[in-house]
């Protein structure tokens, strides 16, 4: 589902990504992780074409991104960071134009709307206005605006960030539930047991650049650590000189 192969990125003379290189199958998680500034929502938002490469190719679905802009993003579900405040529209509102932007009719939006509401805890909301949510609550809509289309491949930047353990717990739980159905996602995440909890496979990155990438098991073989070793221990033995604070 997504395919990338020498990612270049620069801003001026720094290189934000060097050479990036993995793909992620339907069914798959992937996790990147790093320090900030390493890359990884630089390769982000280039797969969701808010930044256009400076080298390299990404394909979704087949297609390049770069060529096929619009193809490209109709089979992508992007979750920023920091979601953002729609001021002057209620929840519904805000998912009524995200779902427009895709070119989902109002009865189908409607009736996806519905569906989804319950699944976050979000019902009896909707009619509020949406900067007057909690960041966790703007998040769950973030969220769920970004799964109304049904896309192939969901990009996650950092899920977890402003929610409270339940509602972190029905985000993993609902990440894990669309990879089962055959979707493909990327987890950025600092938060290393959430990714060693969901992903599939694993990306370590540094200074731009992937240092290694694998399931859990084959970095542990790498690390030379034992079969029980947590990602922390892998990730912190891999790269030695790196400092990382690991959050819970």
């Amino acid at each position: 589902m997504l395919n990338i192969r020498n990612l270049t990125k620069k801003f001026g003379n720094k290189v934000a990504v060097d050479g990036v290189s993995f793909a992620i199958k339907p069914k798959e998680i992937y996790a990147l992780i790093g320090p900030n500034s390493s890359g990884k929502t630089t390769i982000v938002k280039s797969i969701a074409g808010i930044l256009r490469p400076n080298g390299g190719v990404i394909e979704v679905g087949g297609d390049n991104v770069v060529e096929k802009p619009m193809a490209t993003k109709a089979r992508i579900g992007y979750i920023p960071d920091e979601p953002t405040v729609w001021s002057g529209m209620t929840g519904e509102e805000f998912l009524h134009f995200s779902g427009a932007l895709y070119g989902l009719d109002p009865t189908l939006r409607t009736g996806r709307i519905a569906e989804l509401l319950p699944v976050f805890a979000l019902a009896g909301l909707e009619k509020e206005y949406f900067e007057s949510y909690s960041r966790g609550n703007k998040q769950k809509f973030s969220i769920l605006a970004a799964l109304l289309h049904e896309p192939k491949l969901l990009l996650i930047d950092e899920p977890i960030v402003g929610l409270d353990p339940e509602s972190a717990e029905m985000a993993r739980k609902q990440f894990t539930e669309f990879a089962a159905k055959g979707g493909a996602v990327l987890l950025v995440t600092h938060t290393l047991p959430v990714a060693e909890a969901i992903a599939t496979s694993i990306g370590l990155l540094k200074n731009g650049k992937l240092l290694s990438t694998g399931t859990l098991s084959e970095l542990r073989t790498k690390a030379g650590c034992g079969r029980d070793a947590t990602l922390e221990e892998v990730y912190a033995t891999l790269t030695p000189n790196l400092k990382y604070k690991v959050e819970p």
